[in-house]
C-alpha cells in the first residue's frame, strides 16, 4: 500500500487542500485532481476509480470531495479504512465541511494527515490518538510551569518580607525624628556639640533594623509629626521612594498583610473600628436603624436609590425603587384597607409611578387620597406572612431628589502632594442617616495626614486603598449635625485619583414621601380599631460622586 497524496477539493476538481507523501510537482497533482471529476462514473456505488497510473478512492464530503492517490498495487480494502479515518479527522477538526472552514483549519489538518500517513504508509494510530498528538500537551512543560509558578510565588514572598522591613525602618526613623523635633521645640535652643551637628544625635537619621515584635504607634491628628523637606522621607512627593514604589509593585497584598499596622500609626484622636471589623464595608439590612416593635398590622416601607451625582456639581443618573410589604399576625385584622398618608409638597409628586399587586384594586383616578385594598372585598389579606402589595419607581434628573449632597475639592499644592476637602449636607430632613460611609480613593503609594476637626471617624482601607470616613448618624436633630467635613493631606498631585467617591448608609424615612395614613377595618365591624405599625427604610444601592 502506497498513498501517493490525500486531498479534499471541489465538485470541478479544484483542489482546497492536498499533502503529497510521495515526490510530487504541484503542477502533477492539479492535474490528477482536475481530471478526477471527470471520471466518476454516473449511477454507481463505487468509491474508486482507477486510470493507467493511478487509483483513486474518494468519498462525497457534502459539497465537497475527500480522496486518496494511490498507486493501483494498494491494498483497496486498507486504502477504503484509511479514507474513513481521514474523513473522521476533518469531521472532527472542523466544524462544517465547507470550502471556508477547511481553509480555517488547513494546518491543523495537514498536520494531522502526517500523524496518519508517512512515507505513504499508513500509521497505526486512531482518532483518539491522533487528537492527543495535535493537542501536544507536554509532561517536561508541565513541570517547567510549576516550577516557574513556584519561584514567583517565592518572588512575591520575599518582595513582601523586605516591603515589610522597609517599612518598619521608616516608622522607626520617623519616631526618632519627630522625637528630635518635639525636643528642639521645647527647649527652644539647639546645643551644638564638637561635631557641629546636634548633641546626642547624629546629623543624618541612621536606618537601624527593627525587631518585627517591638509594637510602634504613630502619632495622632492633634499631635502630628512634622512634615520633612527630605526627598528620602517624603510621602506622596513627585519622586517616589524606593518603599512606595516596591508596595506600589505589591498592591494589595502587603497592605491586606500590614493593614493594621498601618492604621496605627495613622489613628485618629477619636476611636475608630478595626477595618477587619467591616468598618468600611456597605451597610446591609437594618445596621444602626432602631427597631420598631410589630403590631398585629406590620406595614414595612422599604426604598433604594441609586444615585450617580458630578464633581462639579449636577446629576448624572437618579433612579428610586421602594416596595410596601404587609404582615398580619391576627386573622381578625386581615380584612381591612390602607389608605395612604398625602404627600409631602417637596416629594417626587406625580414622577412616581405606582404599581399594584394583582389582587390589589388600583388607586381611583384624581388626587383623592390613595387606599391599598383587595380588588374582591370578601377576600382577605394572608394571614403569617409576608405580602408584597405596592411597588413605586422614580427615575429623573431633578436634583432637589437628592437626598444627601457630597462635595469633594482636590487642590494639588506646589509640593507633589494635594489637600482634599470633602464635606456633606443633608438635603431631605424627612429621613435620618446611619451607618454612613463615605470612601474616597487614594493615590498609590500615599498615605493621608488628616488636618482638621471632623464629624465621626475614618480609618484606611488596605484592600482598595481608600480612606473611609464613617458618621454614625446623619439628621435635622438638634442632636446631630446635618453636615460635616473632613480635611486630608495626600501625596500625588493628579485630582482625578480621587474619584469615584462612594457613598453607603442605611436610612429611616421615605425619600418618595411615602407613608400611611390610616389602617381600617372593612366588611364586618367596618371602620374598627387596627393596631398597626410602620417601619420605614431606604439603602444606598449605589451611590456615587463621578
Amino acid at each position: 500500500m502506497v498513498v501517493l497524496a490525500a486531498s479534499i477539493c471541489t465538485k470541478g476538481g479544484k483542489a482546497v487542500i492536498s499533502r503529497q507523501f510521495k515526490d510530487m510537482s504541484r503542477t502533477r497533482i492539479e492535474s490528477l485532481l482536475a481530471s478526477f471529476p471527470k471520471l466518476i462514473p454516473t449511477n454507481t456505488q463505487h468509491t474508486s476509480v482507477e486510470t493507467p497510473d493511478v487509483r483513486y478512492v474518494y468519498q462525497p464530503l457534502e459539497d465537497l470531495y475527500i480522496l486518496l492517490i494511490t498507486n493501483k498495487a494498494s491494498n483497496i480494502l486498507q486504502d477504503i479504512d484509511t479514507l474513513h479515518l481521514f474523513a473522521r479527522v476533518v469531521s472532527d477538526i472542523c466544524r462544517s465541511a465547507d470550502e471556508r472552514e477547511i481553509l480555517k483549519n488547513a494546518f491543523e489538518l495537514l498536520g494531522a494527515f502526517d500523524e496518519v500517513v508517512s512515507l505513504g504508509y499508513r500509521e497505526q494510530v486512531g482518532l483518539m490518538q491522533v487528537r492527543s498528538v495535535l493537542e501536544m500537551e507536554s509532561h517536561e512543560e508541565k513541570i517547567q510551569e510549576i516550577i516557574a509558578r513556584n519561584k514567583e510565588a517565592e518572588a512575591k514572598e520575599e518582595l513582601k518580607r523586605r516591603a515589610k522591613q522597609l517599612e518598619m525602618q521608616r516608622r522607626e526613623q520617623q519616631r526618632r525624628t519627630a522625637s528630635i523635633g518635639g525636643s528642639l521645640n521645647s527647649s527652644g535652643t539647639s546645643y551644638l556639640g564638637v561635631g557641629g551637628g546636634i548633641s546626642g544625635y547624629s546629623s543624618i537619621p541612621r536606618f537601624e533594623p527593627v525587631e518585627p515584635s517591638s509594637t510602634i504607634r504613630g502619632t495622632t491628628p492633634a499631635a502630628k509629626s512634622p512634615a520633612f523637606k527630605g526627598s528620602g522621607m517624603k510621602l506622596g512627593s513627585a519622586k517616589k521612594t524606593k518603599q512606595a514604589e516596591l508596595l506600589d509593585a505589591l498592591g494589595g497584598e502587603v497592605l491586606a498583610t500590614t493593614g493594621l499596622e498601618v492604621e496605627e500609626r495613622l489613628e485618629p484622636t477619636t476611636p475608630t473600628q478595626a477595618v477587619s471589623e467591616s468598618t468600611i464595608q456597605k451597610a446591609s439590612g437594618r445596621g444602626s436603624v432602631p427597631e420598631v416593635e410589630a403590631e398585629s398590622v406590620h406595614i414595612v416601607i422599604k426604598e433604594q436609590i441609586s444615585l450617580s451625582l458630578l464633581r462639579d456639581g449636577g446629576l448624572q443618573s437618579l433612579e428610586l425603587k421602594g416596595d410596601m410589604n404587609l404582615q398580619i399576625s391576627d386573622p381578625a385584622s386581615a380584612h381591612l384597607k390602607i389608605t395612604l398618608s398625602q404627600p409631602r409638597a417637596d416629594a417626587f409628586g406625580t414622577a412616581l409611578q405606582f404599581k399594584q399587586h394583582p389582587h390589589v384594586a388600583k388607586f381611583a383616578p384624581g388626587a383623592g387620597p390613595k387606599v391599598v385594598a383587595l380588588k374582591d372585598p370578601g377576600r382577605s389579606f394572608p394571614v403569617g406572612q409576608s405580602l408584597a402589595v405596592l411597588k413605586w419607581r422614580y427615575a429623573g434628573m431633578d436634583e432637589s431628589n437628592v437626598p444627601l449632597s457630597i462635595n469633594c475639592w482636590p487642590s494639588p499644592t506646589n509640593d507633589g502632594s494635594c489637600e482634599v476637602s470633602i464635606e456633606y449636607e443633608l438635603e431631605n430632613e424627612h429621613v435620618t442617616l446611619y451607618d454612613v460611609v463615605i470612601s474616597i480613593p487614594l493615590p498609590d503609594g500615599s498615605y493621608p495626614t488628616v488636618s482638621s476637626e471632623y464629624t465621626g471617624s475614618w480609618a484606611l482601607d488596605p484592600s482598595s486603598h481608600s480612606l473611609a470616613w464613617s458618621i454614625p448618624v446623619i439628621s435635622s436633630s438638634a442632636e446631630t449635625a446635618k453636615s460635616g467635613s473632613l480635611m486630608f493631606t495626600v501625596g500625588g498631585d493628579d485630582v482625578e485619583a480621587f474619584f469615584p467617591v462612594e457613598v453607603s448608609f442605611v436610612g429611616q424615612g421615605s425619600l418618595a414621601g411615602v407613608g400611611v395614613g390610616n389602617v381600617q377595618k372593612i366588611g364586618e365591624g367596618e371602620g374598627g380599631e387596627v393596631k398597626w405599625s410602620v417601619d420605614k427604610l431606604v439603602v444606598a444601592d449605589q451611590y456615587l460622586v463621578v
